[in-house]
């Protein structure tokens, strides 16, 4: 890790700030990177124009008891991965070769979307329960890297 890394992953923590899920262990936050310039960010949160968890007062999933890392379809938000390659879509960002860090270890769905993406770098701090996410990485061109403080 460099001290580019920590600068994006403190960034990051500030963007999960942002999120409107209703959990708070669950403020996630992402921003792809290219060349330590900033292409785009995201964080969880319900699809524009549709009310989230906070202004809902409530988390579909702890009223499912829907343990984490399972059924990801049953929640109202979109993941802070997908909201950043989705911005960097709509804006026409190229992502091809980009870092992509996150406050959270991306799910299998989001690692989909990386993959697919041409991301070739995730840096995470927070391990996430998806093995699946994990097995699809070993067999891509994309690099896994948990940050931990002070290295």
């Amino acid at each position: 890790m460099n001290k580019w890394d920590k600068r994006f992953m403190d960034m990051v923590k500030q963007i999960a700030e942002w999120s409107s899920c209703y959990q708070h262990n669950r403020k996630i936050g992402a921003i792809i990177v290219k060349d330590k310039r900033i292409l785009a960010t995201g964080y969880n949160g319900a699809p524009s124009g549709y009310p989230s968890c906070v202004e809902r007062g409530e988390c579909i999933r702890r009223i499912r008891d829907i343990p984490s890392g399972t059924k990801q379809e049953y929640c109202y938000a979109i993941h802070a991965e997908q909201n950043a390659i989705v911005q960097a879509a709509k804006l026409g960002v190229y992502i091809d070769e980009a870092t992509l860090y996150c406050t959270h270890q991306p799910s299998v769905i989001c690692e989909k979307l990386i993959v697919n993406s041409g991301i070739i770098r995730v840096v995470y701090k927070e391990p996430y329960p998806d093995s699946l996410a994990i097995e699809i990485l070993k067999n891509s061109r994309v690099s896994l890297e948990q940050y931990v403080e002070g290295n």
